[in-house]
């Protein structure tokens, strides 16, 4: 397929690696021109441009991947879907579930594919993970757990992820939403939404810890935290069933080599038969991820899931923000939290 990609930084480089010899970038766009350009330069023949709305609508191009800051995230994918394109979206894919709104209506009637990155699924640990969840190793899921943090850096409250109009959020709309939609994946919907946002280091107008509790309607809980004070940079989640419990930690990289462990309960209760898998090397999750999406358009089947199930993970983080950004943590007496 030909691919146009808007937003030239991390990602989108990212987004130009996982695109293998099948596929061929036509056209990179950056608001700063020498950022597209060093794109390109990757890709002979692939032409770098300013101008988003040319790359998202370039009659050549099938394909378009937005990897921009979130407030232009839902524009240039609602551009590109009205000009008849499929998209690959990063995630969060808007600041907000009703910028979605506009994009569902346009999805559907132009019958094209809107992808939402969460590459975190595409990880083999995941992908292991979801195998062994759906052939009943851990018997009936009850709850999980997930913890994901980073510890910023020098001049972070400075970038455009502290800025609300840029980005939408803090911590919980960057890293949370990779939680949310992981529990989510294993668990299915969730009911009830409780939590708490809040600002503890950072200088900024925005959170950098976000502590959620999910529950779906069969009483399924998913306890997540996100943080960006977390000074080593970790990554966990646990998917606790009724006949065992996998782990997964690591991402690779600075999170560290990543690992799959299960622990398979036994009759006799006591300590769990542990397996361990560890999956060294680089992290395969973007080409993973772009093949899905590449052969669900080869396969003609035009859905707009992954883009309902992003909305759905906004509507969880708006909650938070509505009731938990604004709301100052009770203070209790020795008395009653003796009581508690």
């Amino acid at each position: 397929m030909n691919v146009a990609i808007v937003g030239c930084g991390q990602i989108g480089h990212k987004r130009q690696t996982a695109l293998g010899d099948s596929n061929r970038l036509v056209i990179a766009a950056d608001n700063l021109l020498s950022r597209a350009e060093a794109l390109v330069a990757k890709s002979p023949g692939a032409v770098a441009t300013d101008d988003w709305l040319c790359a998202a609508t370039h009659p050549e191009v099938d394909v378009v991947i937005v990897s921009t800051t979130n407030d232009w995230l839902t524009p240039v994918t609602l551009a590109a879907v009205k000009a008849g394109k499929h998209v690959l979206v990063e995630k969060p894919a808007a600041r907000c579930a009703e910028e979605l709104r506009e994009v569902s209506v346009e999805v559907n009637h132009h019958r094209v594919c809107v992808w939402v990155g969460f590459n975190h699924r595409y990880h083999p640990a995941f992908q292991e993970a979801r195998k062994m969840v759906d052939s009943g190793a851990l018997g009936p899921l009850m709850f999980v757990r997930g913890r994901y943090g980073h510890g910023g850096r020098l001049g972070y409250e400075q970038e455009w992820r502290a800025n609300p109009e840029i980005s939408g959020g803090g911590e919980l709309l960057d890293q949370g939403v990779h939680l949310i939609d992981l529990a989510s994946w294993f668990l299915g919907r969730f009911k009830d939404v409780i939590g708490y946002v809040q600002t503890y280091f950072w200088d900024m107008p925005v959170e950098d810890n976000g502590f959620l509790l999910l529950r779906t309607e069969r009483g399924q809980a998913a306890w997540l935290h996100a943080s960006c004070t977390e000074w080593k940079n970790l990554f966990c989640f646990e998917i606790y069933g009724k006949e065992g419990k996998l782990q997964i930690d690591g991402l690779g990289g600075s999170y560290g080599d990543e690992r799959l462990t299960f622990y398979k309960v036994l009759p006799q209760m006591g300590p769990p038969e542990t397996t361990v898998w560890e999956f060294p090397g680089g992290d395969l999750s973007w080409q993973r991820e772009f093949a899905a999406f590449a052969e669900l358009i080869r396969s003609g089947v035009f859905t707009a899931q992954s883009l309902e199930n992003a909305a759905a993970t906004l509507e969880i983080v708006r909650s938070l923000y509505r009731d938990g950004l604004a709301i100052a943590p009770t203070q209790l007496s020795d008395e009653q939290t003796l009581k508690l």
